[in-house]
Formats: C-alpha cells, structure tokens, sequence
C-alpha cells in the first residue's frame, strides 16, 4: 500500500507515491549536531586543530545527504498521521453503513 510523501521538497501538496516507511523516516536536528560532534572528536589531532572547519563541512555533508532521502519532518508525520486516523474512521462508518443498507434491501 502507497503512502503519503511531498510531491515536490519544501510543498505542502502530499501523493500517494512511496511506502510508508519513507515517511516514518525523520532526524532531528539535535542528532545531525550529535553526529559531527561525535565525528569532529574522533579526527587526528592535527585535523582537530581545524575543528570548527571541519565541523562545519561535517555538517553540511550530513545535512546534503539526509535531504537527498526523502524525509519529513516530525510535524509534517503527526499531521498526515492524524488524517490517516480520520480517514480510518470515516471508512469504518462509511463500511458499517453500506452493510446496514445491504442488509435492509436483502
């Protein structure tokens, strides 16, 4: 079954395109931090002189990488959760009462 995902970066207009566990799939800014600090301390310590250049690359890099994934953010995942929830909900109406006009006309 198809998910939600953006039809174009940075739009708010969703298709039903990729699987859903695209759209499960977000980082956190904290965690892009997380990571080049936790690579920035594992360089040489000729290169940690330069650390704040390198750490500035470091994220950059990550940050290229991760939008080239197709993610969204935890925002963006709550609201179309939330619309799947109803949807979920008018179908099971919408299904309960087409059984009950199929059981009245037989």
């Amino acid at each position: 079954m198809g998910g939600l995902r953006p039809h174009q970066p940075g739009t708010s207009r969703w298709t039903k395109a990729a699987p859903l566990a695209i759209v499960c799939r977000m980082i956190d800014p904290k965690l892009i931090d997380e990571l080049t600090t936790r690579l920035s301390a594992t360089l040489p310590g000729g290169i940690q002189a330069l650390q704040a250049d390198v750490t500035k690359n470091l994220r950059a890099a990550l940050e290229s990488g991760l939008a080239k994934l197709d993610l969204v953010t935890r925002e963006e995942f709550e609201v179309q959760s939330a619309v799947l929830a109803r949807t979920r909900e008018k179908l099971e109406r919408l299904e309960a009462e087409i059984k009950a006009l199929e059981e009245r006309t037989g």
